[in-house]
């Protein structure tokens, strides 16, 4: 009896002892296959750093405007008698453009005029009696103030008629006209806007830190959207008396030759101004930093292991940007190989594959493409 329950617990701790071992031989053989399909080399792309030389620039967006530019409109209301001018065209200071209908005004002047004339006689006649004791003071004086007030009324109705003709109170170019011959125009409707357009302003803002570097004369160059691939060359003319309160801004307007024409006023434009003297920086591609609240990283390829890469993280101090540059100031050196692109899948020592067949840009001038 006691043989038969010896046999009967043996084979039971064998059954449980082999059940145990095969399980523990099934979870070592799972946990290899997690730990060696957790950890795939990732696909990346990668750039080498290098030192460029650097020209700090400060950029900014800005409207462009003319030297002198005005809506040209007529001071008094009347009826459009003619035109002088054709739409587009360049006229010098003090051309008539649009003449208004005067024919009331010119003999209510004339009537004045006479007036005047008349009180001028009285007064060359009372100065003569006066010397003579004819007549008194006052009479003298009194027509006298009435030949002042005769003079002050030609001088009023001669300047109601110069307003019914409007001309052009600085030379430009004209745009459109408004108004047709025979139209009845009340005071304040714009006739043609003039536009002085060589040179032509700039107008834009800057930080007011940026007050230590910058001063008039400077050169300035700008692109607008309207005439893709092109550069202006100007130069600050001035800057404002004041910083805004509210932006902490300070105004610049710089000045551009524009002989043909090609900048018009309300374009929007950018603006580039050089700095300082030119630097070298390591330089990477905007892609390859990653920004975190506690420090900007970057991956670093270790090939110590020329068949098993993997990516080291480093962290780098990041200096300004240029189109799609980033200067790198500390945290790695020229030469080292830097993960632009895929980043997300890693983490420190993590295996990378390298796939350079598409790169991210990494242009210093950016130009955007019409697709």
């Amino acid at each position: 009896m006691k043989k038969r329950m010896f046999i009967m617990l043996l084979a039971i701790t064998l059954v449980l002892g082999g059940v145990f071992g095969y399980k523990v031989f099934i979870g070592s053989m799972i946990k290899g296959f997690i730990a060696a399909g957790s950890n795939p080399p990732q696909t990346i792309s990668t750039t080498k750093a290098v030192t460029e030389e650097w020209q700090t620039r400060l950029e900014a967006v800005g409207s462009l405007r003319a030297v002198n530019g005005a809506d040209l409109s007529s001071e008094i209301a009347g009826i459009v008698q003619s035109i002088s001018f054709e739409s587009g065209g360049d006229v010098e200071k003090d051309s008539v453009l649009v003449q208004l209908r005067a024919d009331d005004d010119l003999a209510k002047l004339r009537a004045l005029e006479t007036a005047a004339k008349l009180a001028g006689i009285i007064v060359e006649r009372d100065q003569k009696q006066l010397k003579a004791q004819a007549i008194s003071q006052a009479t003298m004086d009194n027509d006298t103030a009435t030949l002042e007030a005769a003079k002050a009324q030609v001088a009023a109705q001669q300047a109601v008629v110069d307003k019914k003709t409007i001309k052009a109170p600085f030379a430009g170019h004209l745009g459109i006209r408004q108004v047709d011959v025979g139209q009845y125009v009340q005071a304040g409707t714009a006739l043609v806007t003039l536009q002085q357009l060589d040179p032509i302003y700039v107008d834009f803002t800057l930080p007011e830190k940026a007050l230590t570097q910058i001063k008039a004369d400077q050169k300035v160059t700008a692109k607008v959207d309207a005439l893709q691939g092109a550069s202006f060359d100007g130069v600050i003319a001035a800057l404002n008396s004041k910083v805004d309160e509210a932006t902490r801004n300070i105004q610049v307007r710089a000045e551009f030759k524009n002989p043909d024409h090609k900048l018009l006023p309300g374009m929007f434009a950018t603006v580039a101004i050089e700095v300082g003297e030119p630097q070298h920086f390591i330089t990477l591609p905007q892609t390859a930093i990653t920004y975190n609240p506690y420090g900007n990283t970057v991956f670093v390829i270790d090939n110590s292991d020329a068949d098993k890469p993997v990516a080291k993280q480093s962290f780098v101090t990041t200096g300004a940007v240029r189109g799609d540059q980033i200067a790198v100031l500390t945290g790695i050196k020229e030469g080292d190989v830097i993960v632009t692109s895929g980043q997300i899948k890693l983490r420190n020592g993590s295996p990378v594959k390298v796939n350079n067949e598409i790169q991210p840009s990494n242009n210093a001038n950016p130009k955007p493409e019409d697709k």
